[in-house]
């Protein structure tokens, strides 16, 4: 006992409660919920984690980790036609889709044993099944046998939905989209978010003829304005028919496919319509009444900026909660609440220049605000901009343009955002993020030496304000 007290005092954390069963329950095992429980359980806590699913979450089994697969496979199109203009001899090619599936799922099964192992080395109990509240402290697993806890972190996660209208039922979600048994012919996407967006590109890529409608007149609403519309010029020109101010109707099924009808009248007769409409934080069912935990309008749970709950043990991160909806941001969410629960380590999320990506086709870069953003933070601010064409589709005849785009504050010269799109812009922007985040000046930029012939030196060579 000496020694335990010792080597729990050593991790932070004080001996447990024996009035409780754990000192930390954790509500879902995805990504925020995974790094808590694991920090938490090195920290010395006893931590117990529930999961009805696969481990890892959205990410790991129906977000980005087979989204980013998919994206790599839709690729291989344009490269089989992109080798011909550099003297390689590629004969038609075709597509073995369930092979490809059958391999992205095994990869996915593969990531789900590496979460498994990394919980039981951090000596966290899992527990397969439902998990719901029956008072503050309590919780039931299948409505079996209950649990009580010391601390109780929700990290449930979201869940896509399709909106009401006649024929809901004839479409699909994210969700099914990963295991679809064969490639549809003729897509129709719904929506303008970064999901569908992504989706458009992906079904494109392997073959399908794309249509994406989004009500707004815009899509990838929050990002830079430069962004959205470079972005709709690059879909125009591979093919991909983007249509805004345009919703679905209604949905019937044909002999040969599901008929959609549109609210601007027309009709599309496609084979699968995919709905990238929104995630709803999945609070349903947790009993969260019982436990006194307030929700907002949308059923995300309320909490501090130190991810608390209304009720003071009770915290909540990542998709359940109103703030930024992105894997590396449920996982800071869950380890700053692991250090400061039982780490001794107490801080807080920094959810300021946080850099993310868009797996479109050309990708997107993103860190800081937007122009519109930035204007109201800064007052004045200076812009730097340029477009061009890739040296490597200077042979390939493409048409694909790169854009890039920087913000300053002419008050300090710090650069405060860049937004790009084009060939591995997710790939640059996390280094980028870095620069932003240690507060880099345009004056840093410029004088940094190019690394030639890169698309990227662009970003220090940039002289002229638009």
């Amino acid at each position: 006992p000496a020694v335990a007290l010792l080597v729990a005092h050593h991790r932070g954390f004080s001996m447990a409660d024996p009035t409780y069963d754990f000192d930390y329950f954790v509500l879902g095992a995805g990504s925020g919920g995974v790094r808590s429980a694991r920090i938490a359980g090195t920290h010395g806590a006893k931590v117990a984690v529930a999961e009805c699913s696969a481990l890892g979450g959205t990410c790991v089994n129906v977000g980005c980790v087979p989204k980013k697969l998919m994206t790599y496979g839709a690729h291989y199109a344009h490269d089989f036609h992109d080798a011909k203009a550099y003297g390689w001899n590629v004969e038609e090619p075709t597509l073995d889709w369930m092979r490809f599936i059958e391999a992205k799922n095994k990869e996915i099964l593969r990531l789900n044993g590496i979460y498994e192992r990394l919980l039981n080395n951090a000596g966290v109990t899992i527990m397969r099944g439902k998990a719901s509240f029956v008072d503050a402290h309590t919780i039931s697993v299948e409505g079996d046998k209950t649990y009580t806890a010391k601390y109780i972190l929700i990290a449930v996660g979201g869940w896509p939905f399709i909106p009401e209208f006649p024929g809901k039922e004839l479409g699909i979600t994210s969700n099914e989209a990963f295991f679809l048994p064969e490639l549809p012919k003729r897509a129709l996407i719904v929506g303008g978010g970064y999901i569908a967006v992504e989706f458009a590109n992906i079904f494109s890529g392997y073959g399908s003829k794309v249509t994406q409608i989004y009500r707004g007149d815009l899509w990838l609403r929050g990002f830079d304005d430069d962004l959205r519309t470079h972005l709709k010029t690059q879909y125009d020109e591979q093919g991909i028919d983007v249509r805004f101010n345009c919703n679905v109707a209604k949905l019937e099924k044909t002999p040969t496919g599901t008929l959609a009808t549109l609210t601007d009248g027309s009709t599309l007769e496609v084979d699968c319509v995919m709905f990238a409409t929104g995630r709803a934080p999945r609070t349903e069912n947790l009993g969260l009444e019982k436990a006194g935990v307030k929700i907002d309008e949308r059923g995300a749970v309320i909490v501090d900026e130190a991810l608390r709950t209304n009720v003071e043990h009770i915290y909540a991160c990542g998709d359940v909660v109103d703030k930024i909806c992105l894997t590396p941001v449920a996982i800071a969410e869950g380890h700053c609440l692991a250090d400061t629960l039982f780490g001794g380590k107490p801080r807080k999320t920094d959810y300021s220049d946080v850099p993310t990506a868009v797996f479109s086709n050309p990708n997107i870069g993103t860190c800081g605000p937007t122009e519109t953003e930035a204007r109201k933070l800064y007052g004045e601010v200076d812009i730097y901009r340029t477009s061009f064409r890739g040296m490597k589709h200077t042979l390939t005849g493409r048409q694909e343009k790169m854009m890039m785009k920087l913000i300053v504050d002419p008050k300090t010269d710090k650069v405060v955002a860049l937004h790009m799109c084009g060939d591995a812009a997710g790939e640059v922007i996390q280094l980028a993020g870095v620069a932003i985040k240690a507060g880099a000046t345009k004056a840093h930029f410029d004088s940094t030496i190019g690394v030639h012939p890169t698309a990227a030196e662009e970003l220090v060579t940039m002289r002229s304000k638009v």
